[in-house]
């Protein structure tokens, strides 16, 4: 997991501008969700309800499917209603069907 960035208190103006300028560069790049994704491969849906561990250590934010092995199925999730989101993702799927995720 990336971090955000961290400056160290000194009495130096000089350095403090030059902290402030890497936080203001670098702290958007670290909040971003995506920066921190995990890729979770051949994820096995079986038709109807799905849960599926995301190991994010944290409330999963989104998901995308990057790869599926199937034509034709139809996959949504039911977040809104998953009790433990800082640990599942909730997946409904049309057919049987292997996928790759990525979580974030």
């Amino acid at each position: 997991m990336i971090s955000q960035f961290s400056k160290l208190q000194t009495g130096d103006s000089t350095l403090q501008r030059i902290q402030d300028n890497i936080a203001n560069t670098l702290n958007p790049i670290t909040q971003n969700p995506l920066i921190n994704a995990q890729i979770l491969p051949g994820i096995v849906l079986k038709v109807g309800p799905n849960v599926i561990n995301h190991g994010l250590g944290r409330k999963l934010q989104g998901w995308s499917i990057l790869r599926m092995r199937v034509v034709f199925s139809q996959v949504f999730d039911t977040q809104d209603t998953n009790l433990t989101p800082d640990k599942t993702l909730l997946l409904n799927s049309s057919v049987l069907v292997t996928v790759d995720l990525e979580v974030f």
